[in-house]
């Protein structure tokens, strides 16, 4: 530290490691009270290196508890070497030698989750980014790639099951223990290492690989969860087959294992054949989870099924590139959810995470670029820009290089770099060299922050029979941090005014477009000049969101109602539906704020309407089309954001959509009504319509007795989570009087499956109602809550400060306090 602050890491300085570990052997041997780990290393010198001192600093963690130190066989004297709290420096140590550590460590008192620890009755690890250090002393770098062989140790009555990466070689017993080792023959970093001891039961089927090998496919989870594991095992069979079909690439193991934790920091983690999940990310039964549970347990289990090769077999030469593992497997895991289910739904929920959540963060202080320059603490940089601006960023360049010459460029990355770590620089090499396309200034991506914002002026000549557009594009967040311009794609075309596709002839600055679908932009201006165009057409432009920009409102609500019901792209169908349900809600917040009443243009309820009655095969899209935008984006839209006023505006579309239309809604939503469950992508779209349409209908609870009975026979009559769920979240958030017997029911029913307990906090804490903050308050003493549960301080406090906007901030700052202080307490 310096002058009291933490010293800032600063992607400049990077330097190779002094030293290599050619082979990692470890030796875990678990007791309750203490757990022993003695490293073998065989170490070499790195010929890369500059570093001519002769020593070598190891990383370590403070709960190391150091027994003894050998090289080449001799116990080092205390003069041969200095311990510092969070690392270990060997003096004068030779080019190439064998290091053995014995240490004893204390995983049941890790609060911080980071490295062993116990989570209930199991013992299990999170080495990502920089856990290992927390096992043993080592070189904890995700340049340093070795080769693991593992021997577990412990009980074997109270841990039966012993997991490591990698094959298992060999077992045995001794006494009141057994053991188990496991080799893993590929090279990987620390970050990678995994290890789980409990009482777990699992169940088990294979996958036969496009080469014809036979792989052993196992999903641990403790007794009581066991029959929640199906739809689990079938999306990584869905995972593996795709990834073979659509990038070639082959599971390397002879076995790959899952594992579910409840206290689980993350989502899931991709330790090689060893997945580490949160339980909520990987148990799915139709009576326990919703819709979109059972949509994220398979986009979870692809995407870290994904990194095998694209974080695993390939992976970061330093945590300035993870976005290189995140970014490129997160858009992975978006093309395979497309593909099993509807790739504009997906599109549409990728794109509304990145509104919503990623603008946020590129407009504020915490702005940083894909790959940034520097940090203080890794962990702060799991960020929604590392990931989903990793992801468009990755989105950009298959856009521009078309599906053939990205996977092209693809192969060569893996074929390049197999077992290497590497960068964001190397990827961008091999896309070039796939595709022979120049990506000098695409790198302008990785490098510099903020959302591009893009503004469109567009003329038509009667006459000349012209149609113009021009393009600007700025991203200057300050005068301090003027941007230079991107390499954006952007997908556009034109419509006629009976809704056609206009095909036409176009230049950009003079000169002939050979692909009048997409234009890149490279500059700070363009002009697009269509010609033989006899009559104003509408613009659909950022086609299937072809680029992370935000375009400034140039359209007519006239012409967003006209995109809603013609456009043949249909992300183009429905951003049109929110940006018309946005200008109403942003106009009237200024109505509210002066003291009038809100209006509602018939307009907006027409093309509502429209909507509604859309026979469209996919409902999901319907569904999603009649949603109106979240007051989290709705804020960014606003100069200064007044959380009462946007949602109290909200709600007011909503409670005039219920009365115009409340006939027509009641219509849809028996429609839609099934008593068979699936999840399907038919089903899950009639369940989706159907509970949209419930929520319009709730905004008038307290006036209609019908409707409450409506929504209180669907939650007491209904089989599945999803409508269950639904129905409930409703009824909490009103204000009638059956509330509280079905808040009762609700958990007297689940109070003994702690993912559905979550549920029932999360509704709680983002009820609009006025005691809200009291309410979040008496559930922190609620035997159900645990301040040391990951999940549920998500499912409490995050809820209630991140997505319950209006009840936070009307709270004045007893909101802020009460964050402050959970904050503190953890």
């Amino acid at each position: 530290m310096k002058d009291g602050q933490p010293k800032a890491i600063k992607l400049k300085d990077y330097e190779v490691p002094p030293y290599l570990i050619e082979t990692t052997e470890l030796y875990v041997d678990i007791d309750e009270d203490v757990t022993r780990v003695k490293t073998t290393l065989k170490m070499k010198k790195n010929p890369q290196s500059a570093d001519s001192s002769g020593d070598l600093t190891l990383n370590g963690g403070e709960g190391l508890e150091t027994q003894s130190i050998h090289v080449d066989g001799r116990e080092l004297l205390s003069n041969e070497f200095s311990q510092q709290s969070d690392s270990l420096t060997l003096f004068g140590v030779p080019d190439e030698f064998e290091l053995v550590t014995s240490v004893e460590i204390k995983p049941q008192l890790n609060t911080a989750l980071e490295g062993l620890y116990k989570s209930g009755d199991m013992f299990c690890t999170q080495c990502e980014a920089e856990g290992f250090r927390n096992i043993t002393w080592f070189l904890d770098r995700p340049d340093v790639m070795s080769k693991y062989t593992t021997t577990i140790k412990a009980n074997k009555q109270n841990y039966p099951v012993l997991l490591s990466n990698g094959n298992e070689v060999e077992r045995g017993e001794e006494g009141e223990k057994h053991f188990v080792t496991w080799k893993d023959p590929f090279d990987k970093p620390a970050y990678l290492f995994a290890l789980v001891a409990g009482d777990l039961q699992h169940i088990e089927d294979s996958f036969t690989t496009m080469s014809g090998r036979q792989v052993k496919l196992q999903i641990f989870t403790e007794a009581h969860n066991i029959d929640k594991l199906d739809h689990a095992m079938a999306s990584l069979k869905h995972s593996m087959a795709w990834d073979e079909e659509v990038y070639g690439r082959e599971y390397d193991l002879d076995i790959f294992m899952i594992v579910a934790v409840e206290s689980f920091n993350m989502g899931a983690m991709e330790n090689k054949g060893l997945n580490v999940f949160n339980t909520s990310c990987v148990l799915a039964r139709s009576d326990t989870t919703t819709d979109a549970g059972y949509q994220r347990v398979e986009t979870v289990v692809a995407h870290e099924y994904f990194h095998n090769w694209s974080g695993n077999r390939v992976t970061c030469r330093d945590w300035f590139q993870l976005s290189l593992k995140e970014g490129l497997t997160v858009f992975r895991d978006q093309q395979f959810s497309g593909d099993m289910n509807s790739t504009t739904v997906q599109r549409i929920e990728d794109v509304q995470v990145l509104r919503g959540y990623q603008f946020k963060e590129d407009s504020g202080p915490m702005a940083h670029p894909v790959r940034p320059d520097s940090y203080v603490e890794i962990n702060n940089f799991y960020t929604v820009t590392v990931y989903n601006k990793g992801a468009e960023v990755i989105r950009m360049m298959h856009t521009l290089l078309g599906r053939q010459r990205f996977r092209k460029g693809m192969d060569i990355y893996f074929d390049r770099h197999d077992g290497q770590a590497v960068t964001c620089e190397d990827f961008v090499l091999a896309m070039e060299a796939g595709s022979g396309i120049d990506l000098q200034q695409f790198r302008r991506w990785y490098s510099q922050a903020g959302t591009p914002v893009l503004q469109i002026e567009e003329t038509f000549s009667q006459k000349e029979m012209t149609y113009t557009v021009t393009i600007q594009q700025s991203n200057r967040r300050d005068e301090a941090h003027y941007q230079k311009p991107f390499h954006i794609p952007i997908g556009l075309g034109l419509l006629d005014q009976d809704g056609k596709e206009l095909e036409c002839s176009v230049k950009m600055d003079g000169q002939p477009v050979t692909n009048n679908n997409l234009i890149e932009l490279k500059k700070s201006s363009h002009t697009l000049v269509f010609q033989t165009v006899q009559e104003k057409p509408v613009l659909s432009i950022l086609r299937h969101f072809s680029a992370p920009v935000t375009i400034q409102e140039f359209q007519t609500r006239e012409e967003l109602a006209f995109l809603m019901k013609h456009d043949s792209d249909l992300f183009n169908r429905w951003d049109a539906s929110q940006k018309l349900s946005q200008s109403i809600i942003l106009e009237n917040v200024l109505r509210l704020q002066k003291g009038d009443q809100p209006e509602i243009d018939p307009l907006f309820v027409d093309s509502f309407l429209s909507n509604l009655k859309n026979d469209h095969k996919d409902q999901s899209l319907t569904a999603l089309s009649l949603g109106l935008p979240s007051e989290i984006y709705l804020a960014q839209q606003m100069n200064v954001i007044d959380p009462v006023a946007l949602h109290k505006a909200r709600q007011s579309v909503r409670l005039h959509i219920c009365n115009r239309l409340k006939d027509e809604l009641v219509r849809v939503y028996q429609h839609n009504r099934e008593d068979e469950y699936s999840i399907d992508t038919r089903s899950i779209g009639k369940r989706s319509l159907k509970n949209i349409c419930l929520y319009y209908l709730m905004a008038s609870e307290s006036e209609d007795s019908s409707i409450i009975d409506l929504c209180i026979n669907q939650y007491y009559r209904s089989a599945n989570m999803t409508d269950i769920f639904g129905a409930f979240k409703l009824i909490v958030h009103s204000d009638c009087k059956e509330k509280q017997p079905i808040l009762d029911d609700f958990y007297t029913r689940y109070s003994s499956d702690p993912l559905v307990v979550d549920k029932w906090l999360t509704a709680q804490s983002t009820s609009p109602q006025e005691n809200c903050l009291q309410t979040v308050k008496e559930l922190l003493e609620h035997s159900s809550f645990s301040i040391k549960n990951p999940n549920k301080v998500r499912a409490l406090i995050g809820s209630f400060s991140s997505m319950n906007h209006y009840r936070f901030h009307a709270s004045g700052e007893d909101g802020y306090c009460f964050l402050a202080d959970r904050i503190h307490e953890i």
